[in-house]
Protein backbone atom coordinates (compact mmCIF):
# COMPACT_ATOMS: atom_id res chain seq x y z
CA UNK A 1 0.00 0.00 0.00
CA UNK A 2 1.27 3.48 -1.34
CA UNK A 3 1.77 6.51 1.06
CA UNK A 4 0.01 8.53 -1.49
CA UNK A 5 -3.10 6.20 -1.68
CA UNK A 6 -3.21 6.23 2.31
CA UNK A 7 -3.05 9.48 2.05
CA UNK A 8 -5.59 10.60 -0.83
CA UNK A 9 -7.59 7.70 0.72
CA UNK A 10 -7.86 9.96 4.18
CA UNK A 11 -8.75 13.23 2.16
CA UNK A 12 -11.28 11.54 -0.22
CA UNK A 13 -13.05 9.65 2.77
CA UNK A 14 -12.80 12.34 5.09
CA UNK A 15 -14.89 16.00 4.54
CA UNK A 16 -12.33 17.94 5.78
CA UNK A 17 -13.06 22.12 5.57
CA UNK A 18 -12.04 24.16 3.54
CA UNK A 19 -10.40 26.48 6.40
CA UNK A 20 -8.58 23.72 8.22
CA UNK A 21 -5.00 23.75 7.16
CA UNK A 22 -3.11 20.86 6.42
CA UNK A 23 0.77 19.79 6.67
CA UNK A 24 1.72 16.97 5.31
CA UNK A 25 5.06 15.00 6.21
CA UNK A 26 4.70 12.15 3.58
CA UNK A 27 5.75 12.68 -0.22
CA UNK A 28 2.52 13.17 -2.02
CA UNK A 29 2.78 16.71 -2.63
CA UNK A 30 6.23 17.77 -2.70
CA UNK A 31 6.28 17.67 -6.44
CA UNK A 32 4.96 20.12 -8.99
CA UNK A 33 2.95 17.93 -10.85
CA UNK A 34 1.35 16.52 -7.78
CA UNK A 35 1.16 19.61 -5.60
CA UNK A 36 -2.82 19.97 -6.14
CA UNK A 37 -5.73 17.80 -4.11
CA UNK A 38 -9.25 19.27 -5.51
CA UNK A 39 -8.87 22.46 -4.31
CA UNK A 40 -5.78 22.38 -2.26
CA UNK A 41 -2.88 23.21 -3.70
CA UNK A 42 0.04 22.94 -1.36
CA UNK A 43 3.27 24.47 -0.67
CA UNK A 44 6.59 23.36 -0.67
CA UNK A 45 7.94 23.48 3.27
CA UNK A 46 11.33 24.63 3.06
CA UNK A 47 11.15 28.17 4.98
CA UNK A 48 14.73 28.18 3.87
CA UNK A 49 13.37 28.78 0.41
CA UNK A 50 9.88 29.40 0.48
CA UNK A 51 8.64 31.40 3.78
CA UNK A 52 6.89 34.06 2.14
CA UNK A 53 4.74 31.35 0.19
CA UNK A 54 4.51 29.50 3.35
CA UNK A 55 3.40 32.51 5.58
CA UNK A 56 0.04 32.90 3.43
CA UNK A 57 -0.07 29.16 2.23
CA UNK A 58 -3.46 26.60 3.64
CA UNK A 59 -1.45 23.90 2.51
CA UNK A 60 2.35 22.42 3.10
CA UNK A 61 4.35 19.58 1.72
CA UNK A 62 6.88 18.91 4.22
CA UNK A 63 10.05 18.60 2.70
CA UNK A 64 12.15 14.81 2.96
CA UNK A 65 14.92 14.62 5.66
CA UNK A 66 17.45 14.13 3.10
CA UNK A 67 16.23 16.80 0.39
CA UNK A 68 16.11 19.26 3.54
CA UNK A 69 19.78 18.70 4.46
CA UNK A 70 21.20 18.31 1.17
CA UNK A 71 19.17 21.85 -0.20
CA UNK A 72 20.47 23.69 2.43
CA UNK A 73 24.41 23.22 1.23
CA UNK A 74 23.47 24.21 -1.75
CA UNK A 75 20.69 27.09 -2.10
CA UNK A 76 23.18 29.87 -2.02
CA UNK A 77 25.26 28.18 -4.77
CA UNK A 78 22.27 27.66 -6.79
CA UNK A 79 20.87 31.20 -6.26
CA UNK A 80 24.01 33.05 -6.92
CA UNK A 81 23.90 30.74 -10.25
CA UNK A 82 27.11 28.61 -9.41
CA UNK A 83 25.64 24.77 -9.81
CA UNK A 84 26.63 22.83 -12.64
CA UNK A 85 27.55 19.32 -11.81
CA UNK A 86 27.35 18.07 -8.45
CA UNK A 87 28.77 14.98 -6.20
CA UNK A 88 27.19 14.30 -3.20
CA UNK A 89 27.04 11.69 -0.45
CA UNK A 90 24.89 11.36 2.42
CA UNK A 91 24.77 9.58 5.59
CA UNK A 92 21.62 8.85 7.74
CA UNK A 93 20.76 7.34 11.42
CA UNK A 94 17.99 4.15 11.07
CA UNK A 95 15.87 6.43 12.32
CA UNK A 96 15.58 7.66 9.35
CA UNK A 97 14.62 4.94 6.91
CA UNK A 98 10.57 5.12 7.20
CA UNK A 99 8.36 4.31 9.84
CA UNK A 100 8.32 0.24 9.12
CA UNK A 101 10.62 -2.05 11.10
CA UNK A 102 13.11 -3.70 7.77
CA UNK A 103 16.26 -5.44 8.23
CA UNK A 104 17.79 -2.39 7.44
CA UNK A 105 16.49 -0.40 10.07
CA UNK A 106 16.88 -2.48 12.63
CA UNK A 107 19.77 -1.43 15.01
CA UNK A 108 21.13 -5.23 15.30
CA UNK A 109 21.76 -4.78 11.52
CA UNK A 110 23.11 -0.95 11.34
CA UNK A 111 25.46 -1.87 14.07
CA UNK A 112 28.95 -1.93 13.03
CA UNK A 113 27.95 -1.62 9.97
CA UNK A 114 27.63 1.25 6.85
CA UNK A 115 25.72 0.48 3.31
CA UNK A 116 24.76 2.37 0.43
CA UNK A 117 21.61 2.47 -1.17
CA UNK A 118 18.96 4.00 -3.92
CA UNK A 119 22.30 5.18 -5.28
CA UNK A 120 21.53 8.09 -7.99
CA UNK A 121 17.68 7.15 -7.68
CA UNK A 122 16.99 8.48 -3.98
CA UNK A 123 13.35 9.69 -4.07
CA UNK A 124 14.26 13.12 -2.60
CA UNK A 125 15.93 13.75 -5.96
CA UNK A 126 13.02 15.14 -7.80
CA UNK A 127 12.09 18.04 -4.64
CA UNK A 128 16.09 19.16 -4.74
CA UNK A 129 15.74 19.42 -8.74
CA UNK A 130 12.92 21.67 -8.51
CA UNK A 131 14.03 23.61 -5.50
CA UNK A 132 17.37 24.54 -7.16
CA UNK A 133 15.39 25.16 -10.57
CA UNK A 134 13.39 27.48 -8.48
CA UNK A 135 16.49 29.37 -7.72
CA UNK A 136 18.89 28.52 -11.02
CA UNK A 137 16.20 28.23 -13.92
CA UNK A 138 19.06 29.14 -17.11
CA UNK A 139 21.56 26.42 -16.23
CA UNK A 140 21.31 22.91 -16.61
CA UNK A 141 22.25 21.07 -13.25
CA UNK A 142 23.46 18.07 -12.72
CA UNK A 143 23.14 16.02 -9.24
CA UNK A 144 24.55 12.78 -8.32
CA UNK A 145 23.77 11.71 -4.83
CA UNK A 146 24.79 8.46 -3.11
CA UNK A 147 22.84 7.86 0.16
CA UNK A 148 24.19 5.60 2.90
CA UNK A 149 23.22 3.94 5.69
CA UNK A 150 24.70 4.45 8.93
CA UNK A 151 25.52 2.60 12.01
CA UNK A 152 24.03 5.58 14.55
CA UNK A 153 20.45 6.74 15.27
CA UNK A 154 19.53 10.07 14.46
CA UNK A 155 21.05 12.49 12.25
CA UNK A 156 22.24 12.79 8.53
CA UNK A 157 25.68 14.45 6.78
CA UNK A 158 26.11 15.36 3.74
CA UNK A 159 28.80 16.32 1.55
CA UNK A 160 28.54 18.14 -1.51
CA UNK A 161 31.67 18.44 -4.41
CA UNK A 162 31.77 20.91 -7.24
CA UNK A 163 34.05 23.04 -9.32
CA UNK A 164 34.01 26.98 -7.79
CA UNK A 165 36.40 29.58 -9.01
CA UNK A 166 35.71 31.77 -5.75
CA UNK A 167 37.34 31.65 -2.79
CA UNK A 168 36.14 29.87 0.40
CA UNK A 169 35.99 33.86 2.04
CA UNK A 170 33.51 34.64 -0.96
CA UNK A 171 31.82 31.48 -0.53
CA UNK A 172 31.04 32.19 3.51
CA UNK A 173 30.05 35.33 3.10
CA UNK A 174 27.94 34.28 -0.06
CA UNK A 175 25.65 31.60 2.37
CA UNK A 176 26.01 34.27 5.48
CA UNK A 177 24.13 36.36 3.57
CA UNK A 178 21.99 34.21 2.27
CA UNK A 179 21.08 32.31 5.64
CA UNK A 180 21.09 36.26 7.87
CA UNK A 181 17.63 36.07 8.53
CA UNK A 182 16.76 32.21 8.78
CA UNK A 183 17.26 31.59 12.58
CA UNK A 184 17.75 27.57 12.49
CA UNK A 185 20.77 27.56 9.56
CA UNK A 186 24.21 28.40 10.61
CA UNK A 187 27.01 28.91 8.61
CA UNK A 188 30.66 27.58 10.78
CA UNK A 189 34.11 28.14 9.80
CA UNK A 190 35.35 25.07 11.93
CA UNK A 191 34.25 21.38 11.44
CA UNK A 192 30.75 20.47 12.19
CA UNK A 193 29.38 17.36 13.84
CA UNK A 194 25.99 15.40 14.31
CA UNK A 195 25.97 16.05 18.40
CA UNK A 196 25.72 20.00 17.23
CA UNK A 197 22.11 19.05 15.51
CA UNK A 198 21.06 16.13 16.85
CA UNK A 199 17.23 16.87 19.41
CA UNK A 200 17.31 20.35 17.54
CA UNK A 201 16.03 22.26 14.77
CA UNK A 202 19.15 23.36 13.47
CA UNK A 203 20.72 22.81 10.46
CA UNK A 204 24.74 23.43 10.17
CA UNK A 205 26.62 24.23 7.15
CA UNK A 206 30.85 24.06 7.02
CA UNK A 207 32.30 24.67 3.40
CA UNK A 208 35.77 23.83 2.62
CA UNK A 209 38.00 24.18 -0.85
CA UNK A 210 40.90 22.56 -2.10
CA UNK A 211 42.13 24.41 -5.42
CA UNK A 212 38.76 24.12 -7.57
CA UNK A 213 37.25 21.89 -5.69
CA UNK A 214 34.14 23.24 -3.18
CA UNK A 215 32.79 21.08 -0.45
CA UNK A 216 29.94 21.55 1.52
CA UNK A 217 29.33 19.68 4.34
CA UNK A 218 25.24 20.15 5.78
CA UNK A 219 24.03 18.11 9.04
CA UNK A 220 20.61 18.08 10.97
CA UNK A 221 18.69 15.87 13.07
CA UNK A 222 16.25 14.11 10.22
CA UNK A 223 13.00 13.61 12.86
CA UNK A 224 13.42 17.14 13.52
CA UNK A 225 14.56 19.87 11.09
CA UNK A 226 13.89 17.03 8.39
CA UNK A 227 10.62 16.08 9.67
CA UNK A 228 8.45 17.36 12.77
CA UNK A 229 10.74 20.31 13.80
CA UNK A 230 10.28 21.62 10.82
CA UNK A 231 6.64 20.95 10.81
CA UNK A 232 5.93 23.12 13.68
CA UNK A 233 8.46 25.73 12.13
CA UNK A 234 5.66 25.63 9.01
CA UNK A 235 3.12 25.43 11.72
CA UNK A 236 4.41 28.71 13.24
CA UNK A 237 4.75 30.74 9.69
CA UNK A 238 1.23 30.23 8.44
CA UNK A 239 -0.15 31.46 12.18
CA UNK A 240 1.69 34.06 12.33
CA UNK A 241 3.66 32.96 15.47
CA UNK A 242 7.24 33.63 16.21
CA UNK A 243 9.17 31.44 13.47
CA UNK A 244 11.26 29.67 16.74
CA UNK A 245 8.23 28.70 19.10
CA UNK A 246 8.42 25.22 20.50
CA UNK A 247 12.04 24.59 18.75
CA UNK A 248 14.11 26.50 20.91
CA UNK A 249 15.88 22.80 22.00
CA UNK A 250 19.42 22.25 23.08
CA UNK A 251 21.34 19.71 21.13
CA UNK A 252 22.94 16.63 22.52
CA UNK A 253 26.23 18.01 22.81
CA UNK A 254 26.38 21.68 23.78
Amino acid sequence: MSWTWRVNKILTENKIPDQIKIIDLANDFRLTQSSKFGKRNFVYGLPELNRQKIKSAKNIANPGCFATTLQLGLLPLAKAGLLKDIYTTGITGSTGAGQSLTQTSHFSWRANNVQAYKTLTHQHLGEVGESLMQLQPKKNIDLNFVPWRGDFTRGIFISSTLNCDLSVEEVFVLFKKYYNNHPFTHVSKEPIFLKQVVNTNKAMIQIEKAGSKLVVHSIADNLLKGASGQAVQNMNLIFGLEETTGLKLKANYF
